[in-house]
């Protein structure tokens, strides 16, 4: 008995490291409205919303530009939201393993909603599902990208879409 409940202690206590571990990495895991609905368009906010996997090649090697931008951006004119579409049951084993060894800073969004055709025609009628995918969007503006980006072009769609923003308040004082 007294070995038994050793042997249980040990693995509560190698569990409890291990789930202390993952704690470090804020994911926040949002079902599809759970993340458009958190979005603040009453302040001139705009926010960078790309859908990833840790599985997928052009996703990662675009994943530094985002990083860029969200060290580039104050988070109150430009908001990065890393939006991983892995399996739930990859969290753990692959989600938070591949945040912590590629550092991202950036706000981590698990979606839970696993029905892609039910919540991607929301986002553009021209999605087909494929990754990396990138939303653009604040009060006045939405810009879907379906495809890669390279630094300069994401830095110059985001320039834009501001610039638009600005323009737009100038024009309703």
């Amino acid at each position: 008995m007294k070995r038994l409940f050793t042997y249980i202690l040990f693995l509560l206590m190698v569990f409890s490291c291990t789930t202390s571990n993952h704690n470090n990495i804020e994911i926040k895991q949002k079902t599809f409205e759970e993340l458009f609905t958190s979005l603040d368009f009453s302040n001139d906010q705009t926010y960078v919303v790309n859908f990833w996997a840790t599985w997928c090649s052009p996703c990662i090697k675009e994943l530094p530009y985002f990083e860029y931008i969200n060290k580039k951006y104050d988070n109150n004119i430009v908001k990065v939201y890393l939006v991983s579409l892995d399996l739930p049951e990859h969290l753990n084993s692959k989600l938070i393993p591949f945040i912590k060894k590629n550092n991202l800073l950036s706000d981590v969004v698990h979606l839970t909603d696993t029905n892609l055709n039910e919540w991607m025609p929301k986002i553009s009628s021209e999605w087909n599902g494929g990754i990396p995918a990138t939303l653009i969007i604040n009060e006045n503006s939405q810009k879907f990208y379906p495809n890669p980006f390279e630094k300069d072009e994401l830095i110059y769609e985001i320039e834009d879409v501001i610039s638009k923003t600005f323009l737009h308040g100038l024009g309703s004082r």
